[in-house]
């Protein structure tokens, strides 16, 4: 069990910009703290919060798309085809999480943002690391009003960059609103202060979630007898979900696309594994 953060930190808004940076501060330090263990796995965790960043940003988009939907877009995609609207904002985020931060990285994962921006971005000075993700978030949305994902992603990559973080970990994005986004200065910077108290509170619980899930599914190991099953653990420890037929794909020489399915369904036989869907088709899995 990971230590939840105080109460005294979340129990109510923040009314000055001085309690706001003492709180969201506080809130960091403990999450560092928090969260470090080998038993989170990190990777996975950092996809689980993207897909409900990735959520809050098609809904500033005006696309009201559940996760569950977002991941379909994202997971059941052929290679090459356009996963549509909610599916390029779920690509975006799970990009941006997977790999260290790097201009080349996040000009490769975001859409419409050039080397040069996401360099100025990440280059932010301000004497906090929420100082400089709202000056990010305030940047790009003046220059580009409809580049809520972009701006998003690049706050959340400074705020990390900011921290000594090798990843971006979504902490910002997904406790911020569409009214959010319209303020400017102090009234911004506010509320970054107090959306990194909120992001902290949903990724904690999360991590922990997450660690006691992992540990359930390495100790299974053992009982699998299918070839490259310890390979597809490790992949559904890195990613939110997974269709048996990208096991199949990653692992041609290890597992068929039939026998993907079946390793799939006997993790969730064993309570490794969840079906996520709910449907007897195009089935997805994760942890």
């Amino acid at each position: 069990m990971l230590p939840p953060l105080p109460g005294w930190i979340a129990a109510q808004p923040a009314e000055t910009l001085e309690e706001a940076a003492f709180r969201s501060g506080a809130a960091l330090a403990h999450l560092v703290l928090a969260s470090t263990p080998e038993g989170v796995p990190q990777a996975l965790w950092r996809d689980r919060l993207a897909l409900a960043a990735a959520e809050v940003c098609a809904g500033l988009a005006g696309r009201r798309e559940a996760a569950s939907a977002m991941r379909d877009a994202l997971h059941l995609a052929k290679a090459g085809d356009d996963p549509g609207p909610a599916g390029r904002v779920s690509r975006q985020w799970s990009r941006a999480v997977a790999r260290p931060i790097s201009v080349t990285h996040l000009a490769n994962s975001l859409e419409g943002s050039g080397p040069e921006r996401i360099a100025l971005c990440l280059d932010a000075a301000g004497p906090t690391p929420v100082d400089r993700a709202a000056q990010v978030i305030e940047a790009v949305l003046t220059d580009s009003p409809r580049s809520e994902t972009a701006a998003l992603i690049l706050a959340d990559a400074v705020l990390a960059k900011s921290l000594g973080w090798t990843h971006v970990l979504p902490l910002i994005s997904p406790a911020l609103k569409a009214r959010d986004l319209r303020l400017r200065g102090d009234e911004l910077l506010l509320t970054c202060h107090r959306a990194v108290v909120s992001g902290v509170r949903q990724a904690l619980p999360l991590a922990g979630s997450l660690a006691r899930a992992a540990a359930r599914l390495r100790a299974v190991v053992p009982k699998l007898r299918a070839k490259g099953a310890a390979r597809a653990v490790e992949m559904f420890l890195s990613q939110d979900a997974l269709a048996p037929v990208a096991l199949a794909r990653e692992m041609p020489d290890s597992l068929s696309d039939r026998a993907a399915r079946r390793l799939c369904e006997r993790l969730v036989e064993l309570g490794a594994l969840r079906e996520l869907t709910g449907r007897d088709t195009f089935r997805l899995y994760g942890i």
